[in-house]
């Protein structure tokens, strides 16, 4: 009798997982990746990076307790919140070059729990993917990052982009995946960044 009460505790914790997923995911992007473009270009190609980050991201801060969130592997680093607050802007910016937007420095800084730094994070690199995909800025070759302060601006090509804020954030989405799994909270087993589709039964 006991063995059959725990084994119902447990299946339905399972469950309870399973609809607290999909509650959490419902109305959020990259629960999975979206299907692939039909053609190959400069355009879908940094959205599909934009995409694969976003998927990462997603899995990366499923979950995430406050223990996790305060947890820092040494006395100088970063706590995992401190690295998701970092992500947020990482994601600002990789918005802002998809529309050739400045990215405008020594404004207040956000204050917003981690539930809001996810959300936006996860909705400004949906919307950069969108923007990409749907060529807002007709020419790859025009799009740039830009950063201004005061009457400095400086103008970089995408090119930077790429191996600066997106790789970037992909780089911090993996120290929070370690991060979780130091502080007694590993990603989710069914998460497949290969497949970009995650198993949670």
């Amino acid at each position: 009798m006991r063995i059959i009460l725990k084994s119902l505790i447990v299946l339905s914790i399972m469950v309870c997982n399973v609809i607290d997923i999909s509650a959490q995911s419902e109305n959020l992007p990259y629960y999975s990746i979206p299907d692939a473009p039909d053609t190959y270009d400069a355009h879908n190609v940094a959205a599909r990076m934009v995409d694969g980050l976003g998927y990462r991201y997603f899995w990366a801060t499923e979950g995430l307790r406050d223990e996790d969130l305060s947890y820092r592997p040494s006395e100088t680093s970063r706590t995992t919140m401190e690295t998701i607050e970092h992500i947020f802007g990482l994601s600002k910016t990789i918005i802002n070059a998809s529309l050739s937007k400045p990215n405008i420095s020594g404004g207040s800084r956000d204050e917003m729990t981690f539930k809001e730094y996810r959300e936006a994070t996860l909705k400004n690199l949906i919307e950069a993917s969108n923007n990409l995909r749907n060529h807002v800025v007709p020419d790859m070759e025009e799009m740039k990052v830009i950063f201004q302060r005061g009457e400095n601006s400086r103008e970089l090509p995408f090119w930077n982009m790429i191996n600066g804020p997106i790789a970037d954030a992909i780089w911090h989405s993996g120290q929070v995946v370690a991060f979780r799994r130091a502080s007694g909270n590993p990603l989710h087993p069914g998460v497949s960044v290969l497949n970009g589709k995650t198993r949670v039964e």
